[in-house]
């Protein structure tokens, strides 16, 4: 189905849905990256006055500020990201959905109200 309308090609564009995979993805690597160099900072550095993310270990299992504790981190990191983000397209994909429904049968309702007085 081709369209010849600028306005509903960009109608199209504008509700398009969200990719669930491709945004969980993304989500997951920003997660993951700043998962691992954060830890690796303070595996480096071990700065005095900074937060206690030996806390992390308590949600992620295997965690500790070492370098292996790094590398679980960002895969913990990344899984919980991916499903959040996954999640979030999700939602945001079914409330669009039964927005326009609710807008397209309203629409449609209201165009066939008298339809008796044509009769």
């Amino acid at each position: 189905m081709v369209d010849d309308d600028p306005i509903e090609r960009t109608l199209r564009l504008a509700f398009a849905p969200y990719h669930k995979r491709a945004l969980g993805v993304a989500s997951g690597i920003v997660a993951a990256l700043t998962a691992f160099l954060v830890t690796v900072f303070h595996v480096v550095a071990a700065p005095a006055g900074a937060p206690n993310f030996e806390l992390l270990g308590q949600y992620f299992y295997g965690y500790d500020i070492t370098w292996r504790g790094a590398v679980v981190g960002a895969w913990w990191s990344f899984v919980a990201a991916f499903v959040a983000g996954w999640f979030a397209a999700f939602v945001h994909n079914f409330v669009m959905a039964t927005w326009l429904f609710v807008v397209r049968t309203k629409a449609e309702l209201s165009s066939t109200t008298d339809f008796l007085d044509h009769i």
